[in-house]
């Protein structure tokens, strides 16, 4: 992303499972939101005042406790409203609490302000997000992408080199293949993605290398 782009993005890894949590932000009005803030708040909330961002809104991509755990917290702590997931991954965040005490860090349930769904939209600043269901990983996972800047943010859906775990209560491995085949794929193999974990890849990377859904391995 040039210095002139719309939208501007900062990944910073929360939480002991070094969850990609990001700062993204509307370069012209310089309000911005974190996507999955899962823990490690003040980590988060330093990120974006060195930054120069207000952040209006926080965005999740699915109910896992990494990805989510705090993010009711720190919506309270910001004053600001919590969009996404779809609604069927209501079930896991129902259990961030308890999911917290099993893996040794704070999670709290909340209730996002908007639920979120296929084909809608989500706003930072004067920049708009597609809203993509991309389930598979856990069943109301959804993506956001920017496609002026050939940019998404795609949870644990896809990550360079593998894709998500399916294993899961309530994960579908065809779900999964069909969501990153149906639903990303087309969006183009330019698109930069930050996945959920890891480095950046593209879509046209992973076609070409992933040994789980390559092109090669899925005509296969």
């Amino acid at each position: 992303m040039t210095d002139t782009a719309p939208l501007k993005a900062a990944i910073i890894p929360v939480t002991p499972l070094q969850q990609n949590s990001c700062l993204i932000w509307c370069t012209k009005t310089m309000r911005g939101a974190f996507t999955d803030p899962g823990g490690d708040l003040d980590k988060l909330k330093a990120a974006a005042e060195k930054m120069g961002v207000t952040i209006e809104k926080l965005l999740v991509t699915h109910g896992h406790l990494d990805h989510c755990g705090q993010t009711g917290i720190l919506a309270k702590e910001l004053g600001v409203p919590i969009e996404g997931p779809q609604e069927a991954d209501r079930f896991w965040i129902s259990r961030l609490e308890d999911d917290g005490h099993k893996w040794g860090f704070r999670g709290e349930v909340f209730e996002p302000d908007r639920w979120l769904e296929d084909g809608d939209e989500v706003t930072v600043g004067e920049v708009t997000l597609d809203v993509y269901h991309c389930p598979g990983h856990t069943p109301g996972h959804i993506v956001f992408h920017h496609a002026p800047s050939n940019f998404a943010i795609v949870g644990d859906v896809l990550f360079q080199g593998s894709i998500g775990r399916t294993d899961f209560p309530m994960g579908n491995h065809q779900d999964l293949i069909d969501s990153i085949t149906g639903k990303l794929w087309p969006l183009g193999n330019e698109t930069a993605f930050v996945p959920g974990h890891g480095p950046m890849s593209t879509f046209g990377h992973e076609r070409q290398t992933n040994g789980f859904v390559a092109d090669r391995i899925l005509a296969g």
